[in-house]
């Protein structure tokens, strides 16, 4: 029994730690709010979103499942960080690098291997579940960028932001009309959406 109770002890003290790591995107584009959004905070985001989206369009699939695949779904960063389009990191380099963070991370729980075949799953963008939780983790973003945007706490032409709106998708996003941090997030993860998601991503714009 003591072992079981330390197992969860453990595993929730690491998973704690996102509270109180910020994500990485709002730091490189240089937020000015004085709270940023921590990596939780988008965890729980997501979950919210999944929820909302099944009560009005019914998914395609087993929301519980999904649910599960969002709150473990930043789980490597615990370890491995909040890495970014902007970090040169290739998508094969930083699944690998999760997949042993995942790993160390899971590691005395006994539903370990479940948790993880949910994460593979998840990565994959196969499943109807893994498809809808990888739509949801992008418009998190999306709205969260909104909110930002709303609230004037941003100004991706400012000479602090140079670096990052002269990547070639944001450069060609801003040519086409984007005019801020809303714009250019959607664009990004506009090509992985479905009609539903491309529909309210619209409507956030």
């Amino acid at each position: 029994m003591n072992e079981k109770v330390n197992n969860v002890i453990k595993f929730y003290n690491l998973a704690a730690t996102l509270k109180d790591k910020i994500r990485s995107g709002w730091k490189l584009w240089h937020i000015a709010k004085e709270r940023l959004e921590s990596v939780a905070e988008h965890i729980y985001g997501t979950c919210i979103l999944a929820i909302a989206i099944d009560s009005e369009f019914k998914i395609n699939g087993d929301l519980n499942k999904v649910l599960k695949m969002l709150v473990l779904h930043e789980l490597e960063e615990i370890i491995i960080g909040d890495i970014t389009p902007y970090d040169n990191i290739s998508k094969e380099e930083k699944l690998a690098k999760g997949k042993l963070a995942v790993s160390e991370i899971l590691d005395n729980l006994v539903k370990k291997e479940e948790y993880e075949k949910l994460l593979d799953e998840f990565n994959e963008h196969k499943t109807n579940e893994s498809i809808f939780a990888y739509e949801c983790d992008k418009l998190e973003a999306d709205l969260q960028a909104k909110i930002y945007d709303d609230g004037n706490y941003v100004d991706i032409f400012s000479l602090e932001n140079e670096k990052l709106i002269n990547t070639e998708w944001n450069k060609e996003a801003i040519n086409h009309g984007a005019k801020n941090l809303t714009d250019l997030f959607i664009n990004y993860d506009s090509q992985n959406y479905d009609e539903i998601f491309t529909n309210i991503a619209n409507s956030v714009k």
